[in-house]
Order: C-alpha cells, then sequence, then structure tokens
C-alpha cells in the first residue's frame, strides 16, 4: 500500500508544482480576481500563494511531511479556489460552466488533499509478525 500511497501523492503534487509556477512567474490578472474574497489587489500574495504552492506541492510528491504539505495547499486551495472560480457571479453560459467545472475539480483537489492529511497512521510492525 505503500507504493499507491506515493504515487497517489506525485500525482497530487503536480498540480501546485505547476499552477504555483505559473501564479508565481506570471501572476497576470490574478491579483485582481482577490478582491472577489475580499482581499486587496496584491501580485505579492499571489507570489507568495503560487510559492506556498511549489514548495508544499513539492515536499507532498516527496513524501516529506505530507500531512502538513497536505494542510497548506487546502489552506491556500479554498481562497485560491473562491476567488478565481466565482461561477455564481457568471452571467455568460460557457463561462459559468467553465468557472463551475474548476470550481468542481478543486473541491476534488481537496478532497484527495484531506485523505492525506487525515490518512490514518500506519502501525509499526513487531519483529516477527506477520499477517
Amino acid at each position: 500500500m505503500g507504493l499507491v500511497r506515493m504515487l497517489a501523492r506525485m500525482c497530487l503534487s503536480g498540480i501546485f508544482i505547476v499552477g504555483g509556477y505559473a501564479a508565481f512567474s506570471e501572476p497576470g490578472q490574478r491579483p485582481k480576481r482577490l478582491q472577489n474574497v475580499g482581499l486587496p489587489e496584491s501580485e505579492e500574495l499571489v507570489k507568495l500563494n503560487g510559492a506556498t504552492m511549489i514548495g508544499a506541492g513539492i515536499t507532498l510528491g516527496l513524501g516529506i511531511f505530507p500531512r502538513l504539505s497536505a494542510l497548506a495547499l487546502i489552506g491556500n486551495l479554498i481562497p485560491t479556489t473562491l476567488a478565481g472560480h466565482p461561477f455564481w457571479v457568471e452571467t455568460d453560459p460557457k463561462a459559468r460552466e467553465a468557472q463551475t467545472i474548476q470550481f468542481c475539480k478543486n473541491l476534488g483537489l481537496i478532497g484527495g488533499l484531506l485523505l492525506v492529511a487525515f490518512e490514518p497512521k500506519k502501525k509499526k510492525e513487531k519483529f516477527g509478525e506477520t499477517d
């Protein structure tokens, strides 16, 4: 089961590394979207969010403090999702559908991260013990 967990964490981490790099290197319109969640328009906040996603994504993928990494990513993903994909304000049906899909995708990512964050701790095997 350890191999499956490792592969799952690696698969889950990729979107945070790539998305974090995009936000950090080219904030684009992201700072304007912060107003959707009551935050000031700030390129620095977007870059900090991106850097956190890169760092936590890498540590999650490598299995270094996976619970803490998952919690950090959840903490970043909630405001990112609310600010970046406010489907409820879209009036154009196509744009609303696209934002709804992205919002739901992020909810799925949060679900995967919750599984990592609250995964039961492994029991240490005693010497000579078998299943």
